[in-house]
């Protein structure tokens, strides 16, 4: 490889894993399994990604473009799975249920809003939104996991109401880490993507940055972007759902594809350099 893009490359990487590694000290990861769990990463991106056209992967093959010794591969392959299928179906059912409860009519109360629901009874309940949004998974697990990270509330009279238009747990800290995982990895994978694929392939990747901005305004910027962000992403969300074969069994077409767009704030101090601009 180039020795500059080498270094463009690290640099980028030391980028991405100070943020990481903050996240990791505070929640006690010792640099021993986090070298475990990159040394995963690598063996099986180069086993299941980097295999040469027409052959069988190999430890051998892995050894050379990872640098690990074969015997080191066969022991980081009988570590215990990463899996987290148990996150990611709770992540995907509640999302699916929130989803539809902003944006379907038959959920919704006489000003267009998410309607306060009985549990169980009305034909606009909040059993009736499960199952048409959730499948056959009980009602009464997807409101205790509601409940649980502060999605939804119980009012006096019984009725659930809708505290959050999306599925951002306030109490579920285990959810936040598996959201860290997946909205970061989207994010790279479509980097990835536009650094291998040409102009006319690229999937859509912007941002808007300043970093000369007084403290005071921005606190009334994020309300304001926030507000416009979530009325666009419920657009989309709309869009998606007809297409989705899970929501419209309808829905034409070949294959089976996870597609979406994500948006997101940042906002860091830069120290003063002592200088008036």
């Amino acid at each position: 490889m180039d020795s500059a893009i080498s270094d463009a490359v690290q640099s980028c990487v030391a980028r991405l894993l100070t943020p990481l590694v903050r996240v990791l000290l505070r929640y006690g990861i010792p640099f021993g399994v986090f070298m475990d769990v990159a040394k995963r990463i690598y063996v099986d991106a180069a086993m299941e990604e980097f295999a040469i056209p027409g052959r069988k992967s190999s430890i051998s093959r892995a050894s050379v473009i990872t640098g690990l010794s074969r015997k080191e591969i066969s022991r980081v392959k009988r570590l215990p799975s990463l899996a987290e299928d148990r996150l990611q179906d709770s992540y995907n059912r509640a999302t699916r249920v929130i989803s539809g409860w902003v944006r379907d009519p038959a959920f919704a109360d006489a000003r267009g809003e998410p309607a306060a629901l009985p549990l169980e009874g009305a034909e606009k309940s909040f059993s009736r939104l499960v199952r048409t949004y959730s499948g056959d998974v009980p009602a009464r697990a997807i409101l205790d996991e509601l409940l649980r990270v502060g999605a939804v509330e119980r009012l006096e009279n019984g009725e659930i109401r809708l505290r959050s238009r999306a599925y951002i747990p306030s109490e579920g800290e285990e959810e936040k880490i598996s959201i860290l995982g997946n909205d970061v990895a989207d994010l790279i994978s479509t980097i990835d993507h536009n650094l291998q694929s040409p102009e006319s392939d690229s999937l859509f990747q912007l941002k808007v940055s300043y970093d000369n901005l007084p403290r005071e305004p921005l606190k009334e910027f994020r309300s304001l972007s926030s507000n416009q962000a979530l009325e666009l992403l419920e657009r989309f969300d709309k869009e998606l759902s007809s297409l989705d074969r899970d929501v419209n069994p309808a829905s034409e077409g070949t294959g089976r594809v996870r597609a979406g767009i994500s948006i997101y704030y940042f906002e860091e101090e830069i120290p003063d350099q002592g200088k008036e601009d």
